[in-house]
């Protein structure tokens, strides 16, 4: 009678790729705003830019102040690009360690 061999772990790649897809949200986010309002006021015939509020009526209510707001929080990229580049070469080494002691770990255990 043969016992079975314990299957070995799998490396958890999903929690890696969740953690880099928030990294990108969050570095994204700011651009992402710039993108959204743009779009909502080009679709709607409004001026927007960084100087003023411009009045922009979409579905019979004025998005102007939103549509500013949303188009200054690109300015935020400035602070969520670096961060992020940052952030992503953290997870770099994270996942490089991770991966190189998983592997040793996994080549101990097999017969």
């Amino acid at each position: 009678m043969s016992e079975e061999q314990p299957r070995p772990k799998k490396f958890p790649w999903a929690i890696y790729w969740l953690i880099l897809a928030a990294i990108v949200l969050l570095a994204l986010l700011p651009v992402l705003s710039v993108l959204f309002a743009a779009f909502v006021a080009n679709a709607n015939g409004c001026r927007l830019d960084e100087g003023s509020v411009h009045s922009c009526m979409v579905m019979g209510s004025d998005w102007g102040e939103t549509l500013y707001t949303f188009g200054v929080m690109g300015w935020l990229m400035l602070a969520t690009l670096p961060l992020g580049l940052f952030a992503f070469g953290g997870w770099l080494v994270a996942l490089i360690a991770h991966r190189i002691a998983w592997r040793h770990t996994s080549r101990r255990q097999s017969p």
